[in-house]
């Protein structure tokens, strides 16, 4: 299994790019957000889900393990596919999905490209108790790519081995002004 690639983006295509990696080019398909995020010629890491199908065999690229986490638990929901994983993965930032999910926001997720209001009701049903408690209350938002989140202590507790759910309520009562390190710290203090 390919983890993650970490190389020269090589290439930008209708949400996908190649990603160079000491002159072997893999194609990852991307996240709206991540797909206007990154530049021709930058340095890059992707953590990566490898589908493979009887036809065809795609590498999906997301900037952080949560969205990565977000991902596998979405595709995990009967009748989700990695397609429709990603167009609920580009309305807004992992955290923002999460977020939207805990709040049982159907109407922000059957925003996304083939995903029904039933779709999205399933959705939640399946992960409400998965994801964690809500950061925040309300309806949630789209985002549009400049204003991307990314919570590094979050990655560093999941790829710690925590799942998404119980990082994030680690993480519930730390201040986020506080640095990366300090709040990891405080996190598994709980």
């Amino acid at each position: 299994m390919i983890a993650h690639i970490y190389g020269k983006l090589a290439e930008k295509f209708n949400n996908s790019v190649i990603v160079d990696v000491n002159g072997v080019g893999y194609e990852l398909i991307l996240t709206a957000l991540d797909f206007e995020n990154v530049n021709l010629g930058d340095e890059i890491k992707f953590y990566t889900y490898h589908n493979i199908r009887e036809n065809a065999e795609e590498l999906y690229g997301f900037s952080s393990l949560a969205a990565k986490k977000l991902f596998e638990l979405l595709i995990s929901v009967n009748g989700v596919g990695p397609k429709a994983a990603i167009s609920i993965l580009s309305l807004a930032s992992p955290e923002e999905v999460r977020n939207a999910i805990a709040n049982t926001d159907s109407n922000f997720i059957s925003k996304a490209a083939g995903v029904g209001k039933k779709s999205a009701e399933r959705i939640i049903v399946d992960l409400r108790d998965k994801v964690g408690i809500p950061s925040h209350y309300g309806a949630t938002t789209i985002k549009q790519p400049d204003k991307l989140e990314k919570d590094e202590a979050l990655d560093a507790l999941i790829a710690l081995g925590f799942p998404l759910k119980e990082a994030t309520a680690a993480l519930e009562n730390v201040d986020p002004a506080l640095s990366t390190e300090e709040r990891i710290r405080l996190a598994l203090k709980r």
